[in-house]
């Protein structure tokens, strides 16, 4: 005989079954089901099998339920606001004027000199790809300067161009 679950009392068979027929979204419908049919005294493995979720979902879902009782149902990844973002508006701010600067070492900016000024402002590492990714965000680009001839006499380039 296998073991029966523990469920935690926070609605009765009626109310799940209630609950269970009056949702609105798939997934909440799906998860007063899955409660109702174990409150009813079914097996996980029975359970499984008429839902078609798997046993492993369905103790994360006993677990949640017992934990929050029937806020713990439906589907909770619109509640889910994602990473914070890596700088905060001051420090992106900060980041668009002194982009809008010459670099420090006075040529142009790249990926490895917005990680190194970004790591002194943050006080955290901060790889050469990220800087990279900042500068591609605020709509940079990698400015490179032309490369020019070594024996070449300036009078003579100056001659050469159109005016």
């Amino acid at each position: 005989m296998p073991k029966q679950i523990a469920i935690a009392n926070h609605l009765s068979e009626e109310e799940l079954l209630v609950g269970y027929r009056q949702a609105t979204e798939a997934t909440q419908r799906s998860h007063y089901q899955i409660i109702w049919l174990l409150a009813t005294g079914k097996t996980p493995q029975e359970v499984a099998q008429v839902t078609g979720y798997t046993r492993i979902w369905i103790y994360q879902l006993i677990k949640r339920y017992n934990q929050l009782g029937v806020s713990g149902l439906g589907d909770r990844r619109r509640h889910n606001l994602g990473k914070e973002p890596g700088l905060t508006d001051v420090q992106q701010a900060q980041l668009w004027q002194v982009l809008s600067e010459k670099a420090p070492d006075g040529g142009l900016w790249n990926g490895r000199k917005v990680a190194d000024w970004l790591s002194e402002l943050t006080g955290k590492s901060i790889s050469r790809h990220r800087g990279w990714e900042y500068l591609k965000q605020m709509t940079f680009r990698l400015r490179v300067p032309r490369p020019e001839h070594g024996e070449t006499d300036p009078i003579e380039q100056e001659n050469w161009k159109k005016n």
